[in-house]
């Protein structure tokens, strides 16, 4: 469900990677970092502690030895770290009602997106607890949506197992990084850069979900009173036309201060101009001013760009996590 590749697929060297290869009977686990990858073989060097890189001895495994490779991120991360993250991304996404059921933190919103309208394993045990699915279809039933599960990698194992049956459709894998907010690069751009505590007109106007404007209702509820701070980042040029946007938020988990920010949207005609890198900045600065420890943020597998762009910014993989939503023949 999460990382999964076939020898086949096409390893850079430097990836932190778990392979898992035949030794006689049986299979044993290699954790370490890609050192080459060849037609034949796959090359790597065991990692530190922590998963750092070492100048261990290198190890050559033949690619027909090989059952399984997954991706791992680029350090070891507790499932405690993993919990705190998204209790902290819950709290900055907390939909119009929400309540807990057992180990189940239940959220209901606009029905639109996501984060707002899912039930997340946010408990301590939810990795040793069943789902409660009645409780659970019985709340989403009461609002009218579709019953929906976040599924963070790690701690929700028992909806893991769950989701992969055919009753539930999977989305995409969604990577979760963080960096702690130490060293903040300084802007590359002179554009001026404010944050309210409540978005403008022009600012509901450039945002976007995915490419699609949202209704009236859904914007709404992306300003609603959270558990913590909010603000609304935006760039404006020379005239004070707002042309880049965010919504940044600073929520409690674990005892920590972590800073989420999200709704990035450069206007069509400033892109490719790293505004989009300039106002990650700005947020950084503006959590780091408000005492927040480490930022976080989301961007879909698939979306390379956003990867690469974060990657400049400092942030680096910390997990994943996707959301299942029944499918309709089955409620």
């Amino acid at each position: 469900m999460f990382r999964s590749v076939s020898p086949d697929w096409n390893l850079a060297a430097g990836q932190r990677v778990v392979v898992r290869r035949k030794a006689g009977n049986h299979h044993t686990d290699v954790i370490g970092h890609v050192v080459s990858v060849s037609e034949d073989h796959v090359v790597l060097r065991p990692q530190k502690v922590g998963g750092f890189p070492s100048s261990a001895s290198e190890i050559v495994i033949a690619r027909d030895d090989i059952a399984v490779v997954r991706k791992l991120s680029p350090r070891t991360v507790r499932n405690s770290q993993i919990r705190d993250i998204e209790r902290a991304y819950a709290k900055a996404f907390p939909g119009l009602e929400h309540t807990w059921c057992g180990q189940w933190l239940l959220r209901a919103g606009d029905g639109i997106t996501e984060r707002s309208n899912s039930a997340a394993p946010l408990g301590s045990a939810a990795l040793f607890s069943p789902v409660p699915l009645e409780e659970i279809t019985q709340f989403y039933r009461e609002h009218n949506l579709v019953p929906q599960l976040l599924i963070p990698e790690r701690i929700a194992r028992p909806a893991q197992k769950l989701a992969q049956s055919q009753d539930w459709e999977l989305g995409p894998e969604i990577i979760v990084m963080t960096r702690d907010l130490a060293d903040i690069p300084a802007p590359k751009t002179t554009l001026r850069f404010q944050l309210d505590a409540t978005p403008s007109k022009h600012w509901l106007d450039l945002y976007h979900f995915r490419g699609q404007a949202l209704p009236a209702r859904a914007l709404e509820l992306l300003c609603a009173e959270i558990d913590g701070q909010m603000g609304f980042g935006a760039l404006c040029d020379d005239a004070g036309q707002i042309v880049a946007i965010t919504r940044g938020t600073i929520t409690e988990a674990g005892g920590k201060q972590y800073l989420g920010y999200s709704a990035v949207e450069v206007a069509p005609a400033w892109r490719r101009r790293g505004l989009g890198t300039d106002l990650g900045i700005h947020m950084l600065g503006w959590g780091q001013a408000l005492g927040a420890d480490y930022a976080y943020l989301h961007v879909l597998e698939s979306n390379h760009a956003g990867i690469g762009l974060y990657q400049k910014l400092g942030f680096v993989e910390h997990h994943r996590h996707r959301y299942a939503t029944i499918a309709h023949n089955a409620h």
